[in-house]
C-alpha cells in the first residue's frame, strides 16, 4: 500500500515516514501543497495524509482540490485545528477523518487499517471488458478467471488505476515494486507481454497501447 504525506514539519514528516515503513508501507512525502497537488494528480495512493496549515497551497483548498478528480482515495487530516466548526470544513472539502495533533501513532496506524478494509471491501477497476476485483485478488476477461502472476497483477492493476494517463516505465518501477535505482527497464516489456498473451488481447481488444520509448497507457475503447 502507498501512502502520500503532506506535511511541512520536517520531525512530522520523518517519525510518520519511519514508522509507516516499518509497518510495511510505502510512503512519498511532500513538503508542500503545491508539491503535493503535483504527486497527488501523476501517482495513484492508496491513501493521503493531510496536514491543514501548508505552504502555497493549504490542505483544504488542496483537499478540495483533489477530489475533483479522485473521490475514492482516503483522506486523513493531521492538524492541531478542533473546532467543530473546523472538523466539519474538514469533512465538506473531502476528507475521510480527522486526527487531532499531538497524537497517537498506534491510533493512526489502527485509523488507516480502517480505510484500507473499508476501500477494499468493495474497490472493483474495469477495463474494457477486463475486471479486476481487488478485495478477491481475481482478474476476469468476458466473466472468465485469468490466472497472473504477483507481478502482472500489480502491474495491471497500476495501469488501470492510473486510465487514461502515460504511465512510464520508470514510474512504474518506483510506484509498482519500490524500485527507486537505475534498474533494466526493458523487464516491464516482458511482464507486458505476458499479461497481453494471458489476456488474449487482438488487435481490437489492445486496451494497453505501448508508447515508444517512454511507456504505457490504459484505455477504454
Amino acid at each position: 500500500m502507498h501512502i502520500l504525506i503532506v506535511e511541512d514539519e520536517i520531525g512530522i514528516v520523518q517519525f510518520l515516514q519511519q514508522g509507516l515503513q516499518e509497518e510495511g508501507y510505502l510512503v512519498t512525502t511532500a513538503n508542500d501543497g503545491s508539491k503535493g497537488f503535483e504527486l497527488s494528480q501523476n501517482h495513484q495512493y492508496d491513501l493521503i495524509l493531510l496536514d491543514w496549515m501548508l505552504p502555497k497551497i493549504n490542505g483544504l483548498d488542496l483537499c478540495k482540490a483533489i477530489r475533483i478528480k479522485d473521490q475514492l482515495t482516503p483522506i486523513i487530516f493531521l492538524t492541531a485545528k478542533d473546532t467543530v466548526q473546523e472538523t466539519i470544513a474538514g469533512l465538506k472539502a473531502g476528507a475521510n477523518d480527522y486526527i487531532k495533533k499531538p497524537f497517537s501513532f498506534e491510533e493512526l496506524v489502527e485509523r488507516i487499517k480502517v480505510h484500507f478494509r473499508h476501500r477494499k471491501g468493495n474497490q472493483e477497476l474495469t477495463l474494457g471488458t477486463i475486471k479486476i476485483d481487488l478485495s478477491k485478488h481475481v482478474v476476469l476477461k468476458n466473466d472468465e478467471e485469468i490466472t497472473l502472476t504477483q507481478r502482472e497483477f500489480e502491474l495491471l492493476t497500476y495501469l488501470i488505476e492510473n486510465k487514461g494517463k502515460v504511465c512510464t516505465r520508470n514510474q512504474i518501477l518506483k510506484d509498482v515494486w519500490d524500485i527507486n535505482f537505475e534498474y533494466d527497464t526493458g523487464v516491464i516489456d516482458v511482464f507486458m507481454n505476458a499479461i497481453r498473451k494471458k489476456l488474449n488481447l487482438k488487435i481490437e481488444e489492445d486496451y494497453i497501447k505501448t508508447i515508444r520509448g517512454i511507456g504505457y497507457i490504459a484505455n477504454d475503447l
